[in-house]
């Protein structure tokens, strides 16, 4: 994998890679990763967690106490809650979008999978979805994982991340290049 510049990527990385090697320690990667994917759907659904990853408002210590909470009421294994807390205390919370992105790639990676991000205007049938998942594994040579969502302001198409790659077949994009096509022209 690339490196990035970012010091933001470089910590989630950090981050993600200690929490993938005691994980893989422990024989949990499975239990981690599931509480992790609820963590980041917490992110998205709920405002006042999101606030409290995002906003540099709150201190360490109120960061490290409602996440202490948390962790207990969602019942979270020990190894996530200690490593919750510890990105709280550290003031790294900002980050944990990122550090899970990676875990899940770490993880991935591990069972020899490859994540595909889908992006499609209207959600795919399961015809579709079989079919873009063999085609991306051929070219991969790896097992598929699909995350799909649905943007209808791509108007058709499809948009295919893999990796640092990005395939985009979008109506929008396209509709966007004959835009700039007709502009050169005139």
């Amino acid at each position: 994998m690339a490196q990035s510049s970012s010091p933001v990527s470089g910590v989630a990385d950090r981050y993600a890679q200690s929490l993938f090697e005691l994980a893989l320690d422990e024989n949990s990667l499975e239990t981690v990763e599931s509480e992790l994917d609820s963590f980041e759907g917490l992110i998205r659904d709920n405002a006042d967690f999101r606030r409290l990853v995002e906003s540099p408002a709150f201190s360490s210590d109120e960061q490290l106490r409602a996440i202490a909470a948390i962790v207990v009421e969602v019942g979270a294994s020990p190894l996530t809650s200690n490593f919750l807390k510890v990105v709280a205390a550290n003031r790294r919370l900002f980050v944990l979008p990122s550090m899970i992105r990676r875990f899940r790639e770490l993880t991935a990676e591990h069972r020899g999978e490859v994540e595909v991000e889908v992006t499609s205007a209207h959600p795919l049938d399961e015809g579709q979805r079989s079919a873009l998942s063999e085609a991306v594994s051929s070219y991969a040579g790896k097992t598929v994982t699909m995350r799909e969502t649905v943007d209808s302001a791509i108007l058709g198409g499809l948009i295919v991340k893999i990796g640092s790659r990005q395939i985009d077949t979008s109506l929008r994009s396209k509709l966007n290049s004959l835009k700039l096509a007709l502009k050169e022209v005139g």
